[in-house]
């Protein structure tokens, strides 16, 4: 089965005093998804919005939301952000114990459950329970903070991961930019978080059409 090729726009980057505007602008140029990355100053080290916020972002847009939880003890949370209206919900691996029970409770809230890993944690740590998500997200940065390199080596995880489960959705974060985009398409992604790189520049509406364009040619 083919994969959609999607292109998911975080707006942990965007302007928020302008943020009408620019989800305008990425519902415009062809995103698929708004990629919310959900921080608590524990788990990683900076501190962003929670389910408030995320709710408001979603009234304010027509794309679904995905949310990435980068949290210690998310079990307390998820519960709010599928109220709030997440499509996918993302934990990550190493913030839970009971990662399957977990996965579990967000499909019976009724969204889907995604779980993410970082840079440094095999794919072997998860690969119990790929049967229980509907997608994985390889961080190929440390999680915190936008405008990072991508990590060449998480490019290997996706490949080894698209050969264990060839229908998975597999999204990539960290680093991603016009030139290395189609790098981590041909590894194996196919949704791309794009912050900085869609947010930073004078358009975001024609910047994100030309990341869509490129991952669907």
């Amino acid at each position: 089965m083919k994969q959609a090729q999607i292109i998911a726009p975080s707006v942990l980057n965007a302007n928020f005093l302008n943020l009408q505007s620019e989800l305008t602008a990425i519902e415009n140029g062809g995103a698929g998804l708004v990629h919310l990355d959900i921080m608590d100053g524990h788990f990683v080290p900076n501190i962003s919005f929670g389910p408030g916020i995320s709710g408001l972002i979603g009234k304010a847009t027509k794309l679904p939301l995905d949310c990435h939880l980068m949290i210690d003890n998310p079990e307390l949370f998820v519960d709010e952000f599928v109220k709030i209206g997440a499509r996918y919900v993302t934990v990550q691996a190493e913030s839970t114990i009971h990662l399957d029970r977990l996965l579990n409770r967000i499909r019976e809230l009724g969204a889907k459950p995604a779980v993410s890993i970082n840079p440094a944690t095999p794919i072997e740590n998860i690969k119990w329970v790929l049967d229980s998500v509907d997608m994985v997200l390889v961080m190929s940065v440390n999680p915190g903070f936008g405008g990072q390199s991508l990590i060449p080596y998480c490019l290997d995880k996706i490949r080894a991961l698209r050969e264990m489960k060839p229908e998975l959705d597999i999204e990539i974060d960290g680093g991603i930019k016009l030139d290395n985009i189609l790098e981590a398409k041909k590894a194996g992604a196919n949704i791309f978080v794009v912050g900085s790189a869609i947010f930073k520049t004078n358009s975001p509406e024609l910047t994100c059409r030309e990341f869509v364009g490129t991952v669907s040619a």
